[in-house]
């Protein structure tokens, strides 16, 4: 399927599609180094599998202090596995323990034919958590995964020791033009190195490394058509508005003021509609904080995870 050539259809996109964006140009700010030349903080285990009970097999990386109860889960957006998460991972305390997890159709996890509400993400993270023996967690969630992230710490209060909610928002469907949702009604396989480019343009300001962003590109061309297809058709229609005041756990909203999608106003309503939550400004940043400035995202979230992970 030929790719549209509209920008603004494409800046639309990049918000459900977490964060790629080869060759995006972008000021002067000191480009993150790749996470394989830092001297790590975290010890970075082997990436492993988990076969949950609905028989769904879930890709994650684990690091940091494997003996404790309590955990930072991340959460990549739409199209990412937990690969996206490397730069912050490198980057955090080892006291702390992490999984960075792909979630269904993404990455190595397994890809069914269907399940791809929120809903169905937010039913693995239960089943990850449980089978893991979790007591407490601080769930983390890029662009559209800010939703399973939100749903789980509602159904799961007692679980759930906070929620930090990157590049979020309350509603997006009434923003799609009908054009944007024909496009993703009509993907099929096998999707082309270009498609991706074009589609998930304008996430951030300031370029990761480039080895990183390849290694992204190839993420995302793991992700079948149909998962793309269902995916998207399930977050544009998803509506949490009256479910947002009863969540209660502290929660961590972070905005950076670049973002060509999520804009100053849908960051207010969504920090409103949570009574609990504070907001985090990124000044210089897009949609994609912890591939910009990891550093400082790895720091914020090390500080929010000791002050409520206990």
């Amino acid at each position: 399927m030929a790719p549209t050539s509209s920008s603004s259809v494409g800046l639309v996109l990049a918000v459900l599609f977490g964060g790629l964006v080869p060759g995006c140009a972008g000021g002067g700010r000191q480009r993150a180094k790749d996470p394989s030349t830092l001297s790590r903080n975290q010890v970075q285990v082997a990436p492993t599998t988990l076969r949950l009970p609905s028989g769904v097999t879930i890709s994650y990386r684990a690091s940091g202090d494997a003996s404790s109860p309590f955990a930072v889960v991340l959460l990549p957006g739409l199209s990412d596995s937990w690969r996206s998460w490397d730069l912050v991972t490198a980057r955090l305390p080892a006291s702390i323990r992490v999984f960075a997890i792909s979630q269904r159709g993404h990455g190595d996890s397994d890809k069914p034919v269907s399940g791809y509400d929120i809903t169905d993400f937010e039913a693995d993270l239960g089943a990850f958590v449980d089978a893991l023996a979790l007591r407490r967690v601080v769930v983390v969630g890029h662009s559209s995964a800010s939703l399973v992230a939100r749903h789980f710490a509602v159904n799961h209060p007692d679980r759930v020791a906070g929620v930090v909610l990157e590049g979020s928002f309350v509603r997006l469907g009434d923003r799609l033009p009908t054009e944007v949702r024909a496009k993703f009604a009509a993907l099929r396989d096998p999707l082309t190195r270009e498609f991706v480019r074009e589609f998930a343009g304008g996430t951030y300001q300031h370029p990761p490394p480039k080895e990183f962003l390849d290694v992204m590109l190839d993420e995302n061309l793991k992700v079948p058509a149909h998962v793309w297809r269902e995916t998207f058709a399930s977050l544009v229609d998803y509506d949490d508005t009256e479910e947002l005041a009863t969540l209660h756990a502290p929660t961590l909203i972070i905005w950076g003021d670049k973002d060509a999608i999520i804009d100053r106003d849908m960051t207010d309503a969504l920090s409103r509609s949570i009574s609990s939550s504070s907001l985090l400004v990124y000044e210089g940043v897009g949609h994609t904080p912890h591939w910009e400035v990891p550093d400082r995202f790895a720091r914020d979230l090390a500080d929010f995870a000791k002050a409520w992970l206990r």
